[in-house]
C-alpha cells in the first residue's frame, strides 16, 4: 500500500509531501509529477516518483495499486477542461481499487465560477463508487500574501469584495489535514469544509499591512468592473481567467468564503494560522 500524491512539485504538492515524511517510510509515499528534475529532491529521499500527466491518460495505467490512498491535487490548468483531466486519476483510481480517494475541492457555499469543475469532479468521483474524502479547501492566506509588491507599491489593497469577509488559512494548514486524511482512519466518504478559524476584512487587512510595515496603507474598494480591467490591464491575465477571479471577488462580497466549519482545526489538531503570521512571513521573504 502507497500513499500516492498527485502534482506533487506543486505548492500545496510539495508541502503535503513534507508532511508525510514525517509520518510514515518515504517508501510508501508515491509522488506523481511531470517532469523527474522537479521531484529529485523527493527522489533523494527516497520517495517513489512516478511521471503522469492529465492530459496523457495512458500515463495513468497501472500507476495505482489496490489498497492506495491517493490524493487527486486539482489541477490548474482552467483551459483544459479540468473535470476531463481529474477524470482519468478518478477512473484509474477505480480501475486499481484503491482504498480512498482525496480530492482537494472548493468550499460548497461557493456558487462562483471557480467552483464549477469542482463540483464536475465531485460529481464523477460519487458516480465512479470509489472511497473518497472532499477536502472542499477555502481560501488561501498566500493568494493575498504572495501579491504584496503591487500592494507595497501603491500603499492600498485593491479589491471588489466591499465589506466581505474572507476565512482564509495557510497553505501549509490546507496539507496538514490531507496529511491527517491520508494517514489516519475512517475518512471514507466523507466531505470536509476546510477554512481559518477566524474571518477577516481587507479593512482588518490593510490595517495589518499598516502595523507590520509601518505604512499608512489603505483598502481601496473599486466596483467588480474597475476590479477586471486591473487585471486585463496592468496586471495582464487573459480575459478569462480574470472573469473567474471577479466572480470570486463578488462570492466573497456575499460572504460565501466568510467560513463557519471548524474541520479543518479538528483535523490538524491546533488553531488554523492567522492572516497576521503569514503576512509577516511573506514581509520578510
Amino acid at each position: 500500500m502507497s500513499i500516492v500524491v498527485t502534482g506533487a512539485t506543486g505548492n500545496l504538492g510539495r508541502l503535503v509531501i513534507e508532511g508525510l515524511l514525517e509520518k510514515v517510510p518515504a517508501a510508501q509515499i508515491t509522488a506523481v509529477v511531470r517532469s523527474q528534475e522537479k521531484a529529485a529532491t523527493f527522489a533523494a529521499r527516497g520517495v517513489k516518483i512516478a511521471i503522469a500527466d492529465y492530459n496523457a491518460p495512458e500515463t495513468f495505467d497501472g500507476l495505482f495499486s489496490a489498497g492506495d490512498k491517493v490524493l487527486l491535487i486539482s489541477g490548474n490548468e482552467f483551459d483544459k477542461g479540468r473535470v476531463g483531466q481529474h477524470k482519468v486519476v478518478i477512473d484509474a483510481a477505480k480501475v486499481a481499487g484503491v482504498a480512498l480517494l482525496a480530492y482537494t475541492s472548493a468550499p460548497g457555499s461557493l456558487t462562483a465560477a471557480l467552483a464549477d469543475d469542482h463540483r464536475g469532479t465531485e460529481a464523477a468521483i460519487f458516480e465512479s463508487g470509489v472511497p473518497y474524502v472532499l477536502l472542499r479547501n477555502g481560501w488561501y492566506h498566500e493568494v493575498y500574501t504572495e501579491q504584496l509588491a503591487s500592494v507595497l507599491q501603491f500603499n492600498a489593497v485593491t479589491q471588489a469584495s466591499g465589506e466581505g469577509r474572507v476565512a482564509s488559512a495557510a497553505r501549509a494548514d490546507y496539507a496538514a489535514a490531507a496529511v491527517a486524511v491520508l494517514t489516519g482512519e475512517g475518512h471514507e466518504n466523507k466531505t470536509y469544509e476546510l477554512n481559518g478559524d477566524t474571518a477577516w476584512s481587507f479593512a482588518e487587512y490593510a490595517a495589518e499591512l499598516s502595523k507590520q510595515t509601518g505604512k499608512q496603507i489603505g483598502y481601496n474598494a473599486v466596483s467588480v468592473e474597475e476590479f477586471n480591467a486591473i487585471l486585463t490591464g496592468p496586471a495582464g491575465l487573459p480575459e478569462p481567467f480574470a472573469a473567474i477571479l471577479c466572480g470570486v471577488e463578488v462570492a466573497v462580497e456575499k460572504g460565501e468564503l466568510a467560513g463557519t466549519s471548524d474541520d479543518l482545526s479538528r483535523l490538524i489538531g491546533r488553531p488554523t494560522t492567522p492572516i497576521a503570521d503569514s503576512i509577516a512571513v511573506a514581509l520578510k521573504d
